[in-house]
Order: C-alpha cells, then sequence, then structure tokens
C-alpha cells in the first residue's frame, strides 16, 4: 500500500477556506476574493453585469426569455369538447397559444397543462405544470396530437 506522500506527490496540506491565496499554494479560498478593485469604493457593485448601456435586447418569443406563469393552470373543466384531430400538428398552429394555458395532448395518450413561450419550425418550448410548479420544457411538435388554449 502506498503513503499518501507517494499517490498525491509533494502538494501542502488543505488548510480550508480562508482568505486569500490559493487552497493548493499556501492555503486560502478556491473562490476569488470580491470587493472592491483598484480605486473602487466598498460599495461599488462587483465588476460584472450588463455591459455599458444595459442588458442586450431579447424578442418575446425568444428561449430564455420568458418567465412560468405566477398561477397555476386552469381546471380541466374549462376546456371544450374536441373532435377528432389531424396526424400532425403545424407548429404555426401553436403561434395562437404562445403565453397562454394550453391542454397538450401527445401522441402516446399522456396530457398535460402546458404554457408555450417559444415556438420554432419543429418545436414548441416553455413551461408545463409538473404536480405542483411550472418546469421549462420543450418538445417536438411531431410528439403531439392535439392541443387546446384556454
Amino acid at each position: 500500500m502506498h503513503n499518501q506522500r507517494q499517490i498525491f506527490g509533494n502538494f501542502p496540506p488543505f488548510s480550508g477556506l480562508g482568505t486569500g491565496g490559493s487552497p493548493f499554494f499556501g492555503g486560502g479560498s478556491f473562490f476569488p476574493p470580491f470587493g472592491p478593485g483598484p480605486g473602487g469604493s466598498p460599495s461599488a457593485p462587483p465588476p460584472f453585469g450588463p455591459g455599458p448601456g444595459g442588458p442586450p435586447p431579447t424578442s418575446p418569443g425568444a428561449p430564455g426569455s420568458a418567465q412560468p406563469p405566477t398561477t397555476p393552470p386552469p381546471d380541466i373543466s374549462a376546456l371544450q369538447a374536441s373532435g377528432p384531430t389531424a396526424f400532425a400538428v403545424d407548429p404555426g398552429g401553436l403561434r395562437g397559444c404562445l403565453f397562454r394555458f394550453t391542454f397538450i395532448r401527445l401522441n402516446n395518450g399522456d396530457s398535460f397543462w402546458f404554457y408555450p413561450t417559444f415556438i420554432g419550425r419543429t418545436s414548441v418550448a416553455g413551461f408545463r405544470w409538473s404536480f405542483f410548479r411550472w418546469v421549462y420544457f420543450g418538445i417536438d411538435t411531431r410528439r403531439i396530437s392535439s392541443f387546446q388554449c384556454v
């Protein structure tokens, strides 16, 4: 059996997360110190964030730009009885449901509430209701057998 020095070499022992320096070369923290830079004040924000002019613009349907709904989906009784459905769903047809509560039925029989925020050429993304919260979700439109907006 090898002793620890033979396996790991001559590294200094880890001395915990102190202040400054490197934990591998004389102890210290794994994380860089935050605070004022050269000539900065203690109340100055860290040197990261939006650059001059603010954050980049996002379009309302851009992935990642939308927030989930703040309420649960409506009761299932809000849906109307629907007739026969087509074999494939056109993503353009879903555009009317953008940012609206939408009940989705998949080809495999699963169904769920969905809040679409982005519609691409062959896919749709948004938030899916999962028991008690909204979860970001995306799906190929070929897997959707029918949908209904409320």
